[in-house]
């Protein structure tokens, strides 16, 4: 917790900035290397304790895998892939969970703890089991580890009881090594999904229909190593779009998809946000106090999980009250609490956040909680009248790639302390 952030509030920013590579992509990408024989160059990777600990993991089932630059990963699968996932890798970062899938594709056998991470609710791996148990995998929970065997996996239809992303990939992943087509059915739709499908392509998978409700997946024997560039982060993307509106400032935020935020800037543009696109990158210019606007998590194209905390930090200083409903998860706002420290006015009831704007924040001590709600106190805390400390940098620097030094270049007074 020694770990700080010092932010003196009130600049408004200036100048561009370039997105870094998705964190929700590379994860899956990494895991998915277990399966590819021979040399995998993955380029665009965000400099991340997340991108680090996978990097671990792959080293200890048996891959050779580091950074050879800045954002590029080296994978090559030089020997037999072990089956059993290191108990502290695994629960220090729930995406460690996505080896399961490959593991049990590429050796028949996948002994996984139950994985940790965020504390922002269960999010439970039960429809990931469903979908080993339909691919023809037995499965069992032991001390704390989950058993996956299966000497073949076979093809066949899998409706997910929600559209998981972890799960989609985690399930699309295993089926590709196994025999015969697997449909899976309310698939989730993420972009990262595509990312993970395309990526998977290249290497000599047969999918089609990512980034639909129905995935098809032939099988195939083999998969080799690729050359690959992870898509930009749209979640990054979206936070720095903010911190433009909420500062009133006039950034560019350079190289993503746009339609990667899918309503996510309806609702900017809703609350006055004036977003400007010239092809993958986007001006926002917010010269005066945004407008409330009511909005609900939901699967993508929806409006995402991961902006909500964010959205939030803006919605605190706007004019009239807004309506913030989470679907997703059941314990995602610890930040309001915090935010409330540094002078917001939020209502708490179950899994709805009444949110009545206020003239102006003031500088206070907080604490991160989780990934998204770190980024939601440095948004706040650019706003917030005097100096805003915030502990538990580790949080940030699990899923952003130097933002602290993206906010500086753009006029930021923001500091970084031990």
């Amino acid at each position: 917790m020694h770990q700080r952030l010092l932010i003196k509030g009130g600049i408004p920013l200036q100048g561009e900035v370039t997105v870094s590579g998705a964190k929700n992509s590379v994860l899956p990408l990494l895991a998915a290397c277990l399966m590819l024989e021979g040399d995998t160059l993955l380029t665009n990777v965000p400099q991340l304790m997340d991108v680090s600990i996978m990097l671990r993991m792959l080293t200890a089932l048996g891959l050779r895998a580091e950074y050879t630059q800045q954002n590029q990963v080296r994978i090559r699968n030089i020997k037999k892939v072990r089956h059993i996932a290191p108990y502290d890798l695994v629960t220090s970062m729930r995406a460690s969970f996505f080896v399961a899938g490959p593991l049990l594709a590429k050796t028949g056998y996948a002994k996984v703890p139950l994985p940790g991470g965020c504390s922002i609710g269960t999010r439970p791996v039960d429809i990931h089991l469903k979908g080993f148990e339909a691919l023809g995998a037995k499965v069992s929970i032991e001390h704390g580890f989950v058993d996956l065997k299966a000497p073949v996996l076979k093809g066949a239809y899998f409706r997910m009881d929600f559209p998981s992303v972890g799960a989609t990939e985690n399930v699309m992943m295993a089926a590709c090594l196994g025999e015969g087509e697997t449909v899976i059915d309310n698939a989730a739709m993420e972009p990262e999904i595509t990312d993970l499908a395309v990526f998977l392509n290249k290497a000599g998978a047969k999918i089609s229909g990512a980034g639909t409700a129905r995935i098809q997946i032939q099988g195939v024997r083999q998969l080799q190593g690729v050359s690959y560039d992870v898509i930009p982060d749209r979640i990054e993307a979206a936070t720095l779009l903010i911190a433009g509106a909420i500062t009133k400032g006039s950034i560019t935020v350079k190289h993503f998809v746009p339609d990667h935020l899918g309503v996510m800037l309806g609702y900017l543009r809703q609350s006055g946000v004036h977003l400007i696109q010239e092809q993958n990158d986007m001006r926002v210019i917010c010269e005066q106090r945004p407008g409330s606007v009511d909005f609900e998590t939901s699967p993508f194209p929806g409006f995402p999980t991961d902006m909500q905390a964010q959205m939030m930090a803006l919605m605190t200083v706007a004019e009239g009250k807004s309506i913030i409903k989470e679907s997703i998860f059941e314990n995602r706002f610890m930040h309001a609490p915090e935010l409330m420290r540094l002078g917001a006015s939020i209502k708490l009831d179950g899994n709805i956040a009444v949110v009545t704007g206020v003239p102006y924040l003031s500088g206070t001590e907080v604490k991160m909680t989780d990934l998204r709600a770190g980024a939601a106190l440095v948004l706040a805390g650019l706003i917030a009248q005097g100096e805003t400390t915030i502990y538990g940098l580790h949080h940030l620097k699990r899923g952003y790639d130097g933002l602290s030094d993206k906010l500086k270049k753009l006029g930021a007074d923001i500091q970084e302390l031990e």
